[in-house]
């Protein structure tokens, strides 16, 4: 079993060199230019310091493998309950259950941050099967799917949404004062 911890600031560089990776050779990110370091760090702090997870999986020399982290959805008041994942593994290690132990574990700190509902944004979800794949596999429902919602490497890409409730989903009301709350200041 690969370790999976909490993201450090060392572990950027890395990172982004797995990012730029799926920024230039895939379809899963709409962005086209791959962010550079200063951009990536920015990113990061924001989420960490708003207290959203940021995991890596390392090997036992501490090569980061791969990476994942949630963080909101949208940034209307409303959404603070839900929270949408990312999730990108290194090339070299794709198709070792990485990306499956990194999904479990950040469910996990999701649920423990008292967030609802987590949503995946897959990109190229006409391709991207794996990502829809691994996301059935934890749990995860079909919520529609956006056609031609982006162009890159010359072509149409259709993005495909899917969710997974937690701690009581739209079943209940949520704790007052709970973190999303106190995330958003309420």
């Amino acid at each position: 079993m690969t370790p999976i911890r909490p993201a450090r600031e060392g572990d950027l560089a890395e990172i982004r060199e797995i990012y730029a990776d799926a920024v230039i050779h895939g379809t899963a990110s709409y962005e086209l230019e791959p962010p550079d370091c200063a951009e990536m760090k920015q990113r990061f702090e924001t989420l960490t310091n708003t207290g959203y997870p940021w995991l890596v999986a390392a090997d036992d020399g501490g090569a980061v493998l791969g990476y994942a982290y949630a963080g909101p959805f949208r940034a209307r008041p409303a959404y603070r309950f839900m929270v949408e994942d990312s999730i990108y593994i290194a090339p070299a290690a794709k198709g070792r259950g990485i990306g499956r132990a990194l999904l479990d574990r950040l469910i996990a700190e999701s649920t423990a941050l008292e967030f609802r509902q987590m949503v995946a944004v897959i990109g190229d979800g006409e391709r991207n099967r794996a990502s829809i794949r691994l996301h059935e596999a934890a749990g995860f429902s079909h919520a529609g799917t956006i056609e031609g919602s982006g162009f890159k490497h010359g072509r149409w890409l259709d993005t495909v949404f899917m969710q997974i409730a937690m701690n009581g989903g739209r079943d209940r009301p949520p704790e007052p004062g709970s973190i999303p709350d106190r995330m958003y200041g309420r």
